[in-house]
């Protein structure tokens, strides 16, 4: 990884746990305190992280997360759990009854080259791996862009090409739109695990 030391199973399960502990939280209408909870100095850097919520049956529940590191990765972990389960507008809000059918899913981000981001500048296609690397292509004129995570090329199956189109339809931007010069297109890196890497979270 760019910039980091990989977690720990210890600290990847410490995540997990407190992104489903904020969501039953939330559920009853409490935010949850994190000082119960082991802390390295991993889990207190400030990292950029996006959680993902799946459920068996309909699959894709709640993805949110935060390109800017400006709290602790335990901190993001909880919030943007609860803004998976809660505020994505893509889906309406995770009820109490679904809480045991969702599977949590937290891709820790790398830091970048550009300070408080993950965001590593891409200057030639050849520089991006499918499968090691997340993309984020933003065209400031207009304020649109978009972030495809790491692991949504390989769910996918996309190669690059499929991978690129796909994150100018995310970005709401026309086909081929990373070759306009008002575009800037970024990678990254993320370490991504899930409660189905360690059974028994619950």
């Amino acid at each position: 990884m760019n910039g980091a030391p990989p977690l720990t199973d210890g600290e990847k399960r410490v995540l997990l746990q407190i992104a489903r502990d904020a969501i039953a939280a939330s559920l009853q209408g409490r935010t949850l305190p994190l000082g119960g909870y082991p802390s390295t100095e991993a889990l207190a850097s400030r990292r950029c992280a996006f959680v993902t919520l799946h459920d068996a049956a309909c699959g894709l529940r709640g993805c949110i997360g935060t390109l800017e590191a400006r709290a602790s990765l335990s901190e993001t972990v909880r919030d943007h759990a609860v803004h998976a389960a809660c505020h994505d507008p893509r889906f309406p809000a995770v009820t109490p009854d679904e809480l045991d059918t969702l599977s949590v899913e937290i891709s820790a981000l790398a830091p970048g080259e550009i300070p408080g981001t993950p965001f590593i500048p891409v200057a030639g296609l050849e520089e991006i791996v499918v499968g090691r690397d997340g993309l984020y292509l933003t065209h400031p004129p207009s304020g649109r862009g978009g972030v495809l995570l790491p692991q949504v090329p390989v769910e996918q199956g996309w190669d690059l090409a499929a991978f690129l189109l796909g994150l100018c339809r995310k970005s709401g931007l026309p086909p081929r739109a990373w070759e306009d010069p008002a575009c800037r297109l970024f990678r990254f890196s993320a370490e991504v695990f899930g409660e189905h890497d360690f059974p028994g979270i619950r």
